[in-house]
């Protein structure tokens, strides 16, 4: 492990860390010292992931769970899983995401693209809270994208039931990742935990790849060459996971590493109650059950 180890005796868990950016992500932190957990939705794929991780970093310390993050039930167990095995948690970072050209609904009924880029995030880091407060200080890094800009919040039709848009349905998911971020950090103000979120840039990845429309997969090729690489796409990540810069810095969201402005939308309190409390009712943390109190964010 070369460097200087900022992370030694740190714990980091990024969800979707079995390639992309998320892998990039966990090599980086691993290599500062930390230990870090990536999930996978296959158990094999994510262990040799973690194996691909330990070589590149020299750090043994990494660890791979299972999970289908669109399955609530899912991200509970994983949840459960995590609380088990680490006695502290320093960073969460909700790394993971899927586009999808056509509709597709999850085991919850929900349409997949809210529940992955949103909800999962939301639920997770719920369920995770205490752990990150008893550690604290601590950190939430939620990944958004350049997407969030053309966002919008159609409450009317969250679920994408009536009209779907694969673009519009990723943008929404994106600006929400800020919404729920900045939430998150007005709701964790005096915990010492922070939340703030960030545009990786254009990366290249095999991201949609799943169910990608002809026209997603034709620009794809021709882009691909100019886009930035995972090493390069992981950097502010890394950096809102690491860096003593922003210690204490809480509800921002960053651009190459730099605080930027996104969607005047994810400022707008209001908006961003609404959706906190509408994506509490769909992964049943009402404030009628007392379970979801123990986190202290209803």
């Amino acid at each position: 492990m070369g460097g200087t180890l900022l992370m030694a005796g740190k714990v980091i868990l990024i969800t979707g860390g079995t390639g992309g950016i998320g892998k990039a992500t966990a090599i980086g932190l691993a290599t500062m010292g930390a230990r870090v957990g990536i999930t996978g939705r296959d158990l094999a794929r994510a262990d040799q992931a973690a194996a691909d991780i330990r070589a590149a970093s020299g750090n043994p310390a990494v660890d791979a769970f299972a999970a289908d993050m669109t399955s609530q039930a899912e991200v509970r167990r994983l949840a459960a899983t995590v609380t088990d095995i680490y006695s502290r948690l320093d960073v969460l970072i909700n790394n993971v995401g899927g586009f999808w050209a056509h509709r597709h609904a999850t085991a919850d009924g929900l349409e997949r693209t809210f529940a992955l880029n949103h909800l999962a995030p939301f639920l997770l880091t719920h369920l995770l809270l205490d752990r990150l407060k008893a550690s604290a200080p601590a950190r939430v890094v939620t990944v958004s994208s350049g997407a969030q800009s053309m966002g919008r919040i159609d409450f009317d039709d969250l679920q994408g039931a009536r009209n779907y848009s694969g673009q519009r349905a990723y943008n929404q998911s994106k600006l929400a990742n800020i919404m729920f971020t900045n939430e998150l950090a007005h709701r964790l103000d005096g915990t010492g935990v922070t939340a703030n979120s960030l545009h990786p840039g254009v990366v290249r990845t095999n991201f949609g790849a799943e169910d990608q429309a002809w026209f997603f997969t034709v620009i794809s090729r021709v882009v691909r060459p100019l886009l930035k690489t995972p090493a390069k796409g992981a950097q502010t990540s890394i950096y809102l996971a690491s860096s003593p810069e922003v210690d204490g810095v809480s509800g921002r969201f960053f651009v190459n590493r730099m605080p930027k402005t996104p969607n005047k939308v994810a400022y707008d309190t209001e908006m961003t109650t609404r959706l906190w409390d509408v994506s509490a009712d769909l992964v049943g943390m009402t404030s009628a059950n007392p379970a979801t109190k123990s986190g202290g964010l209803t």
